[in-house]
């Protein structure tokens, strides 16, 4: 039971990071009315890929394993585009306003858009996940029990909680470090997920290099331990990734994280301190 618990604490830590980081940065902004939408996006992820979880336990229909390695990696490329989109698309609004160039129309509605469309994809991805997860555990399990269903529900309700103490103490830090934690946190959720789309590509067989691994640190972090469960959910990075895993997710977050911390701010009027 213990290690279906670490299933759902897993696969829920990114989805909630994400969402915490979403809620928080509208409440920082006094955007308040950004928060249903951001609510909306997740709890229609949420209900769908129930709904898909349900079809898998109780139907006579199954995805091949092929089927649900793509769709899963389709997913996190999806998931890792977007949110790329919204943290250049954040910075450059914040930009805007402080250089007092803002237009009060557009853009918030279109970030508020976005942020929706993050949180649905977020926590849909991680929900196809749960509910493939959940699907195998309950197959496995095979005793007409709930066990693994209540394990992994009590899973998501700790990284929720997780995801909410993180939007908390996100808000308790200074405007300056808040803006650029939350965006490099974002990005590094991102590479995660990119690089575990990667790998489902590779399980599915369209790239090679499933068994060349670019290191091995389960032994100091094991995968089975509450602590490695944390890690791998919040970098979204098993302890035995692949090189190609490895690589995209350098190539990705390096440049991202140096651009995103050190691009000088645009030409413009000083905005208030």
């Amino acid at each position: 039971m213990f290690g279906t618990y670490l299933i759902g604490l897993r696969a829920g830590l990114a989805a909630a990071l994400v969402v915490g980081v979403l809620l928080a940065r509208p409440v920082r902004a006094g955007r308040r009315d950004a928060l249903a939408p951001v609510w909306a996006g997740a709890g229609a992820a949420a209900t769908l890929f129930l709904g898909f979880g349900c079809a898998l336990t109780f139907g006579s229909r199954e995805l091949t394993p092929e089927a649900r390695e793509v769709l899963g990696g389709s997913l996190s490329v999806l998931t890792a585009a977007l949110v790329t989109w919204l943290v250049v698309r954040l910075r450059h609004t914040a930009r805007q306003a402080r250089a007092g160039r803002e237009q009060p129309g557009a853009a918030p509605r279109m970030s508020t858009a976005a942020l929706a469309a993050t949180a649905f994809l977020a926590v849909g991805r991680e929900g196809l996940e749960t509910a493939l997860l959940v699907w195998a555990s309950v197959r496995a399990a095979d005793d007409g029990t709930h066990e693994p269903l209540l394990a992994v529900g009590l899973g998501l309700l700790t990284a929720a909680v997780l995801g909410l103490l993180c939007c908390r103490g996100l808000l308790r830090v200074g405007r300056a470090a808040f803006f650029a934690g939350t965006g490099a946190l974002l990005l590094v959720v991102a590479a995660g997920v990119l690089a575990h789309g990667v790998r489902a590509f590779q399980t599915a067989g369209f790239f090679g290099g499933l068994e060349d691994k670019a290191f091995d640190a389960s032994a100091t972090v094991p995968p089975d331990s509450w602590y490695g469960a944390l890690l791998e959910g919040a970098f979204v990075l098993p302890p035995q990734p692949t090189v190609l895993q490895a690589v995209v997710w350098s190539l990705y977050l390096v440049p991202a994280l140096a651009l995103f911390l050190t691009a000088p701010p645009r030409p413009g009027p000083a905005g208030p301190r």
